[in-house]
């Protein structure tokens, strides 16, 4: 079982407080460090920032964008992190491209991917679609090495656990709020429903619609409020059949939360000694 951190505060923030950030991390045992994609650094500059700060952490872009770079960039970027840090990058993919449908476009840029010649050493390294659909998620078992589903309910990580069967690598972002303030909770949810039609769609699947958006009911299954909620919402997800879990702190300000992740790595702790002595 394990635990990670995902994040969008190291956007806009010198690199010095985003390396001491990062090995902050791997001393509180969080065993991978996920970031987006947006309007910050790029994806895989960052992802060797990152790495080289530190010497045991997993680093995962979560996503890369794969309508920024073309396939050939993006294997060959990929291939030279995994042979500069063995075992500890992992590349998410995800995006959108417009005029094309996701699942084509997604399917169309792996081939490219896939048919690269390179001269780099073939090194190997987890690739993973940001998939929610069931044709997404089938193609993430047939093609890559597993899922990153992000902004999803429980019920969506047993969904996709039983459409991509046993082996299939599952990586579970989930967002929390330290403390009791559900407005932070509601304000991120808000965002993204109002901006992502492939957010509303998957949550129609669960029964969620437009009639639910501002309701308590969904923004408890999409953010987990309080300690006890995370290591709950944490054990569901596992035993729905995530293999790893990254949490993201939701903190209504632009800060690195470093208070809030050294509180989550008790929290996270527990959960673990929890799994362990059944």
């Amino acid at each position: 079982m394990s635990v990670g951190i995902w994040t969008f505060s190291f956007d806009g923030k010198e690199i010095g407080e985003v390396r001491d950030a990062a090995s902050e991390i791997e001393e509180l045992g969080f065993d991978t460090l996920w970031f987006g994609e947006h309007l910050g650094r790029e994806a895989f500059t960052q992802a060797g920032l990152l790495l080289a700060a530190t010497s045991r952490l997993t680093v995962a872009t979560g996503i890369a964008r794969f309508d920024q770079r073309e396939p050939a960039t993006a294997a060959a970027a990929g291939r030279t992190l995994a042979e500069a840090y063995p075992g500890r990058f992992v590349l998410g993919l995800g995006g959108h491209r417009q005029g094309t449908k996701p699942l084509g476009a997604m399917r169309g840029y792996l081939d490219g991917m896939d048919r690269t010649e390179l001269s780099t050493p073939d090194s190997p390294h987890r690739r993973l679609l940001a998939a929610l659909g069931p044709k997404m998620l089938s193609l993430a078992a047939e093609r890559a090495d597993g899922a990153h589903p992000y902004f999803v309910p429980v019920e969506h990580t047993a969904l996709a656990r039983e459409i991509m069967g046993p082996s299939a690598y599952l990586a579970v972002e989930q967002a929390v709020v330290l403390g009791s303030d559900r407005e932070i909770a509601r304000t991120h949810v808000s965002m993204y429903l109002e901006l992502a039609a492939h957010h509303r769609a998957n949550l129609r699947r669960f029964g969620f619609t437009e009639e639910n958006y501002g309701s308590d009911r969904l923004v408890d299954t999409l953010v987990a409020v309080g300690e006890d909620a995370i290591s709950a919402r944490i054990q569901a997800h596992l035993d729905a059949g995530a293999d790893h879990v990254c949490l993201q702190v939701l903190t209504g300000d632009e800060r690195i939360p470093l208070a809030e992740w050294r509180i989550l790595s008790e929290v996270a702790g527990s959960v673990r000694k929890r799994d362990v002595t059944g």
